[in-house]
């Protein structure tokens, strides 16, 4: 966008910042830029409309944010104003920093708004210590195999009320929010397990955690979000009381466990800022906690050998050859707004050399590694810059990286790297990432997953996904095994799979046998929510996802963006995002309310024009 027209863009709103600060007339004018905002240009003059509000300071700000929130509609009138005086303070501080026009600014508004095409990767060059050895990965030890569980998006409701209204306007329901909605009142009474509109109650969770106990997993790992969807008023005192239930359930069930920091794990959510960011923004309360709960999980396995601060840290499983690295994928979440940063970084605090360096040593003393992480680096809520860069890293020690392990989305899914995005083949892939479906059963049944694992080489042989049906039920549900990957998958193959680790090339070649296969692609789309209320995907849908299960580095993913496009299309696509993301965590918070008021705009823009037009 050339400079000349921004600004004559921007001239009726910078007219109104030499008049008195009055709420009302902001509220108008940042609603009508919204209603305007259908392309790049006019989503940057949106941000240069914020801007001027923010000038007023950031109070002002949330008063006029949570005006038009209200106009919107997007939420009821309690949420906007929560979710915004709890992140309001975030947005101002990336307001009052941001530049118009560079490429923070556009990324903001792709992002979030879907208004700008994704600015290009910018080159980084990764202070890798060595060339890439000419190793391999190793073949399997032929050794009976451990067992491995992975659980994620635990999200417990502490106020989860058995009875009350599974049916409101809320993000979560299950709490007597209205006296229409307490227990004996309400006709959508919701069961003693939990249901799809609700995150769970305790009991689920520990039901879960009893399942898993009783398959006696050499060690378990868990890939964050502790904390409800309650965003809207949730406080430090709840997460902290989140934290206690949900890790204090799994040092008394469970042992051992490696866990990650999750987007939830923290109020307000999503908020991770880096040294950088005046250090009033810093939850620091979360980090020390977590680090406590992890470091008594592991009090029988002095594991936690090398830690860096901010939520990540690197174990060696004890008496093994098995390096677990659990990094904070906060750093690079689009839903973080203090990763927008002017100009943005690198390599936020450094984390990126230090995996590097951990992976060398690593690779140094011939161990195998995990990584662990909340957000799949593939994912599209991941930022472009850091999940190639994170890629890279992949590739350049794929023969010591056993596996990468992810949650966030609350789906069942994968994702391979490969050395050459432009041929993507089974001979190109390099890594595979693991991304476990949620215990919340907002995306279907609740489930956990059980890895099959080469005691030696620490290579996944196999999983099987673990389901409960928690409707209606005056018992404790049943955990029960729903698929495993390799009776799933092995059979279809060219060549069928005659057993040994699920390499990257393996989980290529099930891409393959989809492309081919629409009713092999349809059973794993059902598997994605565990069958509950499975999308229609055909034709374009079927190639974008499996591009996505290709789509490690992220800029490869096929999620794309166009710019310019008209209101029918920005409609479309808002329903479209919304159906697709619907599972995942990232329905509640600032962003996406952002997201909601902007297609709100987009059909109030369009009624007037129909209006116009009838007049």
């Amino acid at each position: 966008m050339k400079q000349a027209v921004l600004l004559a863009t921007l001239a009726p709103l910078a007219s109104l910042s030499g008049v008195q600060a009055n709420a009302d007339i902001w509220i108008t004018a940042i609603w009508d830029d919204f209603k305007e905002a259908v392309d790049c240009a006019s989503c940057q003059a949106l941000l240069g409309g914020l801007k001027l509000v923010a000038d007023f300071g950031e109070s002002f700000l949330q008063d006029v944010l949570t005006g038009v929130c209200d106009i919107s509609g997007a939420e009821d009138s309690d949420v906007c104003s929560g979710i915004i005086a709890a992140e309001g303070p975030a947005v101002y501080y990336s307001l009052r920093n941001l530049e118009l026009g560079s490429h923070t600014a556009k990324t903001f508004c792709s992002n979030l708004v879907g208004l700008c095409d994704y600015p290009a990767v910018r080159p980084y060059n990764l202070p890798f210590p060595s060339p890439k050895p000419k190793t391999s990965r190793p073949p399997p030890s032929g050794k009976p195999p451990i067992k491995v569980v992975h659980f994620s998006d635990t999200h417990v409701d502490l106020f989860y009320e058995t009875g009350s209204s599974f049916d409101c306007t809320k993000p979560i329901c299950c709490r007597a929010y209205t006296e229409d909605d307490a227990p004996g009142k309400t006709s959508s009474p919701c069961g003693p397990w939990g249901n799809a509109k609700c995150d769970p109650p305790r009991q689920l969770q520990q039901s879960m955690m009893n399942a898993i106990a009783s398959l006696d997993p050499a060690f378990s790992i868990y890939t964050g979000d502790v904390a409800a969807h309650d965003v809207w008023e949730i406080t430090k005192a709840e997460v902290l009381e989140d934290f206690n239930v949900t890790y204090g359930a799994m040092e008394s069930t469970l042992g051992l466990v490696y866990a990650a920091i999750g987007n939830h794990d923290a109020a307000p959510l999503n908020l991770f800022p880096t040294t950088n960011i005046p250090s009033t923004y810093n939850p620091q309360w979360a980090y020390d906690t977590l680090t406590t709960a992890w470091q008594a999980l592991t009090s029988n396995n002095p594991a936690i050998s090398t830690a860096k601060e901010y939520g990540s840290y690197s174990a060696l499983h004890k008496n093994t050859k098995l390096r677990i690295i659990s990094y904070n994928s906060m750093f690079y979440y689009k839903y973080n707004f203090f990763s927008y940063e002017e100009p943005m970084a690198f390599d936020p605090d450094g984390q990126l050399a230090w995996l590097i360096s951990e992976l060398s040593a690593a690779e140094s003393a011939s161990e195998r590694v995990w990584l662990i992480a909340h957000i799949p680096s593939g994912n599209a809520d991941h930022f472009h810059d850091y999940s190639h860069y994170l890629d890279q890293i992949v590739e350049r020690y794929e023969a010591t990286i056993a596996g990468l392990f992810f949650g966030h989305t609350h789906t069942d899914e994968f994702q391979i790297s490969y050395s050459d995005y432009e041929h993507r083949t089974w001979d190109t892939a390099t890594g595979m990432g693991y991304v476990a479906p949620s215990m919340t059963p907002t995306s279907g049944p609740p489930s956990f997953r059980v890895y099959e694992v080469d005691p030696v080489t620490f290579a996944v042989l196999d999983f099987t996904q673990f389901i409960a049906n928690i409707t209606d039920l005056k018992t404790e549900p049943q955990w029960v095994e729903y698929y495993s990957a390799k009776k799933a998958y092995g059979s279809k193959l060219e060549v069928p799979f005659q057993g040994g680790e699920l390499t990257p090339a393996f989980w290529h070649n099930v891409t393959v046998a989809m492309e081919k296969d629409d009713a092999l692609f349809q059973e794993f789309w059902a598997r994605r929510t565990r069958g509950f209320e499975v999308p229609g995907c055909e034709g374009d849908c079927v190639s974008n996802e499996i591009c996505a299960l290709r789509g490690a580095d992220a800029q490869y993913n096929c999620v794309e963006i166009t710019p310019g496009f008209s209101f029918e299309k920005r409609e479309e696509r808002s329903v479209l995002l919304e159906k697709r993301s619907q599972p995942e965590c990232n329905h509640a918070g600032m962003a996406p309310l952002l997201v909601k008021i902007a297609h709100r705009a987009s059909l109030a823009r369009e009624m007037e024009c129909y209006m116009e037009s009838e007049w």
